[in-house]
């Protein structure tokens, strides 16, 4: 990826002169489908993917595959071929860490949290969700251009790269965002919001890569099962960071095209619970934070009201 390419966003956030970009070798985090998949056409082509970096050493680090226990469970009982696709292609291919997980940010930790103890100074994460259709045209070439991500982190010399997913205006992901996402965080995190939004329309993406420095600094900080790539991005802003972004492409990760209603709820929902989890830990030392967070709640309260009322009549 060159520094110039117009897929890349990018601003510096740090204070200080410059850093000169460094050599190191990417850590590809692949994150099995939480749900396990119906058909392999989307993991094949995945996996095909994860056996090219497989092969190349001198870039990448052995590939980790994160499979959620209960979906190992759940697809060696219901599947017959799960068996052989996880020892002929998933363990060959990448080491399969597998792990109890409330939801797919948890399984982040494990894998996120496992390769940073094998990785170096200079080196990169690269999350790769494995439960998006890459088995379509317009899926494989989403997966031949995903390694810029970790690239545009080494050669802009960037602390984050999130990767956007292509939508239109009335896509349920643009919708959750916008009435959803981003009123809950200008609603607890004004300014820091309109930092987010210079730089990416996607706050709750799960295609990312992250520098050695800012992932160890996350790790160090609580983790949460929901939503972690808000408060990622709001630990880049807080600590100016070096946010990029990157188009992604037409992709999608949901069999209908579309949220129902009752899983739009509930990442509206989950967001504001994460949101108001952050903003306690930040202001609970000073003097007035209890008042202030009562004011806060009860205009929350009000944004996730009229959010969830819009995504009904939109969604319905």
């Amino acid at each position: 990826m060159k520094p110039n390419s117009p897929r890349a966003t990018s601003r510096a956030r740090r204070s200080g002169p410059g850093r000169k970009a460094t050599a190191g070798i990417v850590h590809p985090v692949i994150i099995y489908p939480f749900h396990h998949p119906d058909h392999y056409a989307g993991l094949v082509e995945l996996y095909e993917l994860v056996a090219r970096l497989d092969a190349d050493r001198v870039k990448y680090a052995r590939p980790i595959t994160v499979l959620d226990r209960k979906t190992h469970r759940v697809a060696t009982a219901a599947d017959r071929k799960f068996a052989r696709f996880r020892d002929q292609t998933i363990a060959r291919h990448s080491d399969l860490l597998q792990t109890w997980g409330v939801d797919t940010c948890q399984m982040w930790y494990s894998g996120l949290g496992h390769a940073f103890d094998h990785g170096g100074p200079d080196d990169v994460y690269w999350l790769i969700p494995g439960d998006f259709n890459y088995g379509t045209r317009t899926g494989n070439e989403v997966l031949m251009r995903l390694h810029d991500l970790p690239e545009i982190i080494m050669d802009l010399d960037q602390d984050i790269c999130i990767g956007e997913i292509a939508t239109d205006h009335c896509n349920s992901k643009q919708l959750i965002d916008t009435y959803g996402t981003f009123a809950l965080l200008y609603t607890w995190f004004p300014a820091e919001a309109q930092e987010i939004r210079q730089f990416t329309e996607r706050p709750r993406s799960e295609f990312l890569a992250l520098r050695h420095g800012f992932l160890g600094e996350a790790l160090r900080q609580r983790w949460y099962p929901y939503e972690q790539t808000v408060v990622l991005l709001l630990q880049a802003v807080f600590g100016r960071k070096g946010i990029s972004r990157f188009s992604v492409g037409h992709i999608s990760d949901l069999p209908e095209g579309r949220e129902s209603l009752a899983s739009a709820m509930l990442q509206v929902e989950r967001t504001e619970r994460v949101l108001k989890a952050v903003w306690r830990e930040h202001h609970q030392t000073d003097p007035d934070w209890i008042e202030r967070y009562r004011q806060l709640a009860v205009t929350s309260n009000k944004v996730r009201h009229t959010a969830l009322t819009i995504l009904h009549n939109l969604l319905a």
